[in-house]
């Protein structure tokens, strides 16, 4: 093995801390990546007390487990979603539901304070989403011009721009996670998320084939085009083309787990990702994160797939080599 294997909470956030931390130590994990809900983070204390941070934190020293990331993502969907209703209400506080404006406030607070958590818990990554004001215009009709896709770029740098001035206060990274939704959701719009920024070393990405693959993306060569902006990685399946032709790329309104959808989310090993060519090209930049697993599969116990999805990464993984494989032929 040559990377640090963690889980991913958020998928478990209806489970105590305590308790989770117990189950993952005992299907191999070596650490959590901790989810800023459920009683993984909260965030106002851990921004605020450190004492609440070493109580976080001794849970799991309990059992061996190390933390190198947390992720806010549903507070930095907030940001920059023109619409924020009764979706997202769930996101917010109860006094927030109902008030777009007031929820995206909270969220342009309570991803600063994410920040200052991370500091406090020792950890220099924050995965999440950041919005995005133009993804409703993704299919150009009613037609979309230029001017208001740059539009959507300038206000995605206004309103992240001040938080990753906190970001860097605190010598912590935000990785999105691209996704769709997202600003950037595949490689162009990646580069421009970037050039929106003006490439601060603050903003990076959360790396994830799945969300890729079944767009279409070349999800391998998103790792060599941003090579020194891959500050986490995602390790999750996803399977594409599976469905019974009557719902396409779009989803159809159909839930996940439905037999006729072309693309879903698939536990470790039972998809159609590459993992192979995703290790190769981490180990051809240097990456030397962890690999976290952030499971979702409707079709699979998730215990089960947990503990699969951690022994696929441990077998999967592996060191690059140190020395030339030719170099004795000159001994």
């Amino acid at each position: 093995m040559a990377r640090t294997v963690t889980l991913f909470t958020g998928q478990w956030a209806d489970l105590p801390l305590a308790e989770l931390a117990e189950k993952a130590a005992s299907w191999g994990y070596d650490g959590l990546e901790l989810a800023c809900w459920g009683d993984h983070v909260e965030v106002d204390k851990a921004a605020s007390d450190k004492e609440y941070c070493k109580k976080q934190l001794a849970i799991l020293e309990k059992n061996n487990l190390k933390v190198f990331s947390i992720s806010n993502h549903l507070a930095g969907q907030l940001v920059c979603d023109p619409n924020n209703d009764s979706r997202s209400d769930m996101f917010a506080p109860p006094d927030c539901a109902g008030d777009a404006e007031k929820k995206r406030a909270w969220a342009v607070e309570t991803m600063k304070k994410t920040a200052r958590a991370a500091k406090n818990l020792g950890v220099k990554v924050v995965n999440g989403f950041t919005g995005s004001s133009i993804w409703h215009m993704l299919y150009s009709f009613p037609p979309v011009s230029a001017e208001m896709v740059e539009a959507g770029f300038a206000e995605f740098a206004k309103m992240w721009n001040p938080i990753l001035d906190v970001f860097d206060e605190c010598g912590v990274k935000f990785a999105l996670e691209v996704h769709p939704t997202e600003i950037a959701f595949d490689i162009v719009t990646a580069k421009r998320a970037l050039e929106a920024v003006d490439n601060r070393k603050a903003f990076g990405f959360n790396y994830d084939p799945s969300h890729l693959g079944y767009q279409g993306v070349d999800y391998v060569k998103f790792i060599r085009r941003f090579s020194d902006r891959i500050y986490h990685v995602h390790m999750k399946d996803g399977w594409w083309g599976h469905g019974d032709g009557t719902v396409g790329v779009f989803g159809g309104h159909t839930e996940f787990g439905d037999p006729r959808r072309y693309w879903d989310f698939r536990s470790l090993g039972h998809g159609d990702i590459d993992f192979e060519e995703i290790i190769v090209a981490l180990n051809d930049i240097g990456y030397q994160g962890p690999l976290s697993v952030e499971w979702e599969d409707s079709r699979m116990d998730r215990e089960h797939g947990a503990k699969e999805a951690c022994e696929f990464v441990k077998k999967v993984d592996f060191k690059p080599s140190a020395v030339a494989f030719d170099a004795a032929f000159d001994k």
